[in-house]
């Protein structure tokens, strides 16, 4: 695997990161809680829509798509869909960076071991 086509597979990684704490963030405003707990329908819906964090962490992920299919393009799936699970440790990263999310050792060890498989496919090309 090339320096460049690793750099994208880690960018489409966080970009797909980035759009969990965009619509984390967003679908756990006030204004979304409120419409939620009323009962879903067409004003939840409505209100979803015009959360700038929900469709930004949408948009988000159309890009990270985009990408994902030029680097499907240029590498074997059986090596660059491995580095998808490092998705899970930013998104823990986030959660606790930005959410104060409680990250215990059994989280963190299962993204750890998330993270070694990925470096050995990674080693394998």
């Amino acid at each position: 695997m090339t320096i460049k086509l690793f750099v994208l597979v880690v960018t489409c990684v966080t970009i797909g990161a980035l759009a969990q704490l965009a619509m984390k963030i967003g679908m756990s405003g006030p204004a979304i809680q409120a419409t939620l707990a009323s009962g879903v329908g067409a004003n939840t819906v409505w209100t979803i829509l015009r959360n700038p964090l929900v469709i930004g962490g949408l948009f988000a992920y159309v890009v990270g798509a985009g990408l994902w299919l030029f680097v499907l393009s240029k590498a074997d799936l059986s090596l660059v869909f491995p580095f998808t699970g490092l998705g899970f440790i930013l998104t823990m990263l986030f959660g606790w960076l930005f959410l104060n999310e409680n990250v215990g050792f059994d989280r963190m060890m299962g993204t750890l071991i998330i993270a070694f498989g990925a470096y050995l496919v990674a080693k394998s090309s």
